[in-house]
């Protein structure tokens, strides 16, 4: 099987003796020379037939020829260097691109969640009139969880930045809150040390903390005695009592270095909603069971607890749901994507395979004549298709691998910090699977292409020179079908880059409410350890706006406690004091300085804005977004009318001045309702600054972080950013970007292959009619006619293409309804503008056939013929 030149050199020597005693063995009979030597070969039956029976019986005869067409095959590449070099790279780019997206696929969508039995968990949320996912409060939390009967656990957590305090001073790292069952209910044991004990999440438990395993190992240096040490979180000593396992992730809750068990800061107020719950469903329940539980119980409250719970209901969801988000939708349509742009790939490669198999129709001729088999010469284009595929194959998988960690790169830090399962994206055995298996669909598909064709007619004809005209005629007819395929798949990818790329700059175009250019913002956070009272807090806001106002570059200063285009968070219940109790509203509620509208150029509708004299000392005041006022009373005039929180009269605000809608929540939610309070008079110690610079707000960053140190270096400076770049790397921007940038690349790709393929159909259709274009021409044909002989070709595939592929774009398009932000699915513009491109294209891509038929020579061409 692995013979050597050696061992055939010896075989050569043995049959070379065979042979010589042979000749002796006649000469000594009588035999002349000659004589004796004719005797000998045929008595031995021909050198090279033995030589063949040998390694037949030394070898497996069918790996022999495998290895045979095996190395005929790379000759035979070899040979051609521009169609295999086409056929590979086109091959392995389209192998990369579906590996790489279904990587990412199988990381989110496939693998399961690192829980024990992840399907049987679930999230659940309160909702209201502004949307169906908001969070709990620690006393709804409480009656969900001892009255549902569908579900064996309930725990809750939050998300949480914590100020580490350290010899150098307060620093930001990352946490969350969680009740003592939650690591339980996952199936999750700590590596060291004990687990949160029931009891422990009450107000007056232990403050305890555990750590994940990458702050254990970059903060403690992995070390065992690290149990029992005390670390201070946001000015509060936490004892330190496990380590969770390496690789454990609870997305929801990323980024989080330190899991601190919760201790509710607002236990008695049903009003404060800040958490968010997991559950896990109790054996034999279904999820749409525990829905109408939990819904019921929610309703329950809402009677029981109307100043509070009026109006809010319960979501319940998988928690897959909630950990993907909008990431599952975009993966489909990326993948199917990919898979589009695989079939025209192999589509083209095929369609190059048949134009070689009717070129070489005279060599298998040859072959045939010359005794090889139908069956010999089936499995050598079988090899070559597997040779190709695999070369083909080897180069995709390859360069998808370098492509997964460089896609992964591109994501924005906190949209990452959100899909921590992409730590685990790589070649597992699933998508090394899903590779091979693209490779032998593609290796059997360029094998059988060639095969059928050979199979189709008799291996004599291609001795007969009047068989070129019958395989041009095949060429012309199934080319053209595979050419409105690649178009048609063109069209579907074009019209989807198209729905998502005006998607994507309608939701960075949208009105927000405010002029973004040039705002830089910072967020902070002071210890009440040094901040006890609010009366030091808004001492500590003026103080810092003041300061702010002197930095060089700085036209204007506010401060809030949560920036705009955020995650719209910080919710209220609001009615009008004059106006029955059923008109309760869900708004969004903010704390706001003096400068705030003028920092963000905020336009006000009526009224005016905050002063320096609305302090807690004054009467309270509050402006509200043109959404509220509309709600509330109207076309009526909103100044001076009252409204108060959560029905409770001690709260009554007086409306001072209406501002244009804000987009406090994302891009593309709809704008909510939102009720602006003055932060002296409701002062939060996590605050974010908004500063207004003369120039690029970049530059001023640096300056505002040593400005606030200057003031006091115990406060926390974190998530320093430039409000352009938050809008335009916002989770819902960064989705529709990336989906529209690589759904047009593979549009872009498809549709030069496509324009390509028509080319090739149309010059190969041309040339086969030289003869034919020549008599037209030698009659009196004028070029214009020819031109239309040759355009209107192309045309009619063209146009058979960009129906049919406007009929499967009508049917994808609305898959992508959930990923489209201010426009419809079936967008008709979008539609029209991809017939006209591809139309245009394909007019070009015509163009130069046509042109070099109605320059054909009739003399030349009867003269070739």
């Amino acid at each position: 099987m692995f013979r050597s030149e050696q061992r055939e050199r010896d075989l050569a020597e043995e049959l070379d003796s065979h042979l010589q005693l042979h000749i002796d063995d006649n000469l000594r009979a009588g035999l002349t020379p000659d004589q004796a030597r004719r005797h000998a070969l045929l008595k031995l039956g021909g050198v090279e037939a033995t030589k063949e029976a040998y390694r037949d019986r030394r070898t497996v005869p069918l790996l022999d020829h495998l290895a045979q067409d095996v190395r005929f095959s790379v000759r035979q590449l070899r040979r051609s260097p521009a169609f295999a070099s086409t056929a590979i790279l086109v091959l392995a780019l389209a192998i990369c691109a579906s590996v790489t997206i279904f990587g990412f696929v199988d990381a989110a969508l496939i693998k399961p969640l690192p829980y024990r039995e992840p399907g049987r968990l679930l999230s659940l949320f309160e909702s209201t009139s502004l949307g169906p996912r908001f969070h709990l409060s620690y006393l709804d939390y409480l009656d969900w969880k001892q009255r549902n009967t569908t579900l064996s656990g309930l725990e809750v957590y939050e998300n949480r930045i914590f100020m580490l305090g350290s010899s150098a001073g307060a620093q930001q790292t990352t946490g969350a809150f969680v009740s003592a069952g939650l690591f339980r209910l996952l199936g999750v044991t700590p590596i060291l040390g004990r687990d949160f004990r029931d009891g422990e999440d009450l107000p007056t438990g232990p403050r305890l903390v555990m750590l994940s395993h990458d702050a254990w190992q970059t903060r403690y240096g992995g070390r065992p005695g690290v149990l029992g040490e005390t670390v201070t979180l946001d000015g509060e000593p936490h004892a330190i009592v496990g380590v969770l396992p390496r690789g454990f992730h609870f997305a929801p809750a990323e980024p989080a270095d330190f899991w601190a068990v919760v201790h509710e800061r607002c236990a008695d107020q049903r009003g404060c909603h800040n958490l968010q719950g997991v559950a896990r469903l109790t054996d034999g329940v279904s999820i749409e069971a525990a829905t109408a539980d939990i819904t019921a119980i929610a309703r329950q409250l809402a009677r029981e607890y109307p100043d509070t719970n009026r109006d809010r209901g319960a979501t319940v969801l998988p928690l897959s749901d909630v950990v993907l988000g909008d990431v599952r939708p975009i993966l489909l349509v990326l993948l199917g994507g990919a898979a589009l742009l695989l079939l025209i790939a192999c589509v083209n490669i095929a369609s190059l395979l048949l134009v070689r198999a009717e070129s070489r129709r005279r060599e298998m001729a040859v072959r045939g004549a010359l005794g090889a088999s139908r069956g010999r010469l089936l499995r050598q284009f079988f090899t070559e298709g597997v040779v190709l595929a695999a070369v083909g194959g080897v180069l995709g998988v390859a360069s998808a691998q370098a492509a997964m960690p460089l896609l992964t790169s591109l994501i924005p830090a906190p949209m990452k910090d959100r899909l921590p399962f992409l730590g685990e994206l790589g070649l597992n055995p699933r998508v090394a699977l899903f590779a091979g298996a693209i490779v032998v669909s593609a290796a059997i598909l360029f094998a059988l292409m060639p095969a059928l064709r050979l199979a189709r007619g008799e291996t004599r004809d291609g001795l007969n020179d009047g068989a070129r005209g019958s395989a041009g005629t095949f060429w012309r007819r199934f080319g053209a079908n595979l050419v409105i395929v690649e178009l048609a798949t063109a069209v579907v990818l074009l019209v989807g880059a198209g729905l998502l790329g005006q998607s994507f700059y309608r939701l960075i175009t949208v009105e927000t409410g405010f002029q973004p250019d040039r705002l830089a913002t910072l967020r902070l956070a002071a210890l009440q350890i040094h901040y006890p009272t609010d009366e030091r807090l808004a001492a500590l806001q003026r103080q810092l706006i003041a300061r702010f106002e002197r930095v060089p570059g700085v036209t204007a200063v506010g401060l809030a406690n949560q920036i705009p285009v955020g995650d719209g968070g910080g919710t209220s219940v609001v009615r009008a004091q004059d106006q029955p109790d059923r008109e309760r509203i869900d708004v969004n509620r903010r704390f706001v300085s003096a400068g705030y509208f003028a920092a963000l150029g905020a336009r006000f509708e009526r009224g005016r804005a905050f002063t320096s004299e609305d302090t807690a000392a004054t009467r309270r005041v509050t402006i509200v977004n043109q959404r509220l006022a509309r709600q509330l009373f109207g076309n009526g005039d909103p100044i001076g009318r009252r409204l108060f929180f959560d029905g409770a009269p001690e709260t009554m605000l007086e409306i001072v001045g209406v501002v244009s809608d804000i987009k406090e929540g994302p891009l593309d939610a709809a704008t909510y309702p939102a009720v602006y309070v003055p932060f002296e008079q409701e002062p939060t110690r996590r605050f974010s600054l908004i500063v207004r610079a003369s120039g690029q707000p970049h530059a001023v960053l640096p300056t505002l972080s040593a400005a606030v140190q200057e003031i006091d270096p115990n406060l926390a400076v974190f998530a320093e950013s430039v409000m352009s770049d938050r809008i335009h790397d916002s989770a819902s921007a960064y989705l529709r970007r990336s989906s529209a940038w690589l759904v047009g690349g593979f549009a872009a790709v498809a549709l030069l292959l496509g324009i390509v393929g028509l080319y090739g159909v149309i010059a190969y259709s041309v040339s086969q009619r030289t003869r034919e274009l020549g008599i037209r021409i030698a009659l009196g044909a004028r070029p214009r006619s020819v031109y239309r002989l040759v355009l209107t070709e192309a045309g009619r595939l063209a146009a058979t293409g960009i129906v049919a592929g406007l009929t499967c774009a009508i049917a994808s398009a609305s898959l992508l309804q959930r990923l489209l932000f201010g426009i419809h699915s079936l967008d008709v513009p979008t539609f029209g503008a991809v017939a006209l491109v591809l139309a245009v294209c394909a007019l070009l891509a015509s163009y130069i056939p046509a042109r070099r038929a109605a320059s054909v020579n009739p003399i030349d061409a009867l003269r070739a013929d």
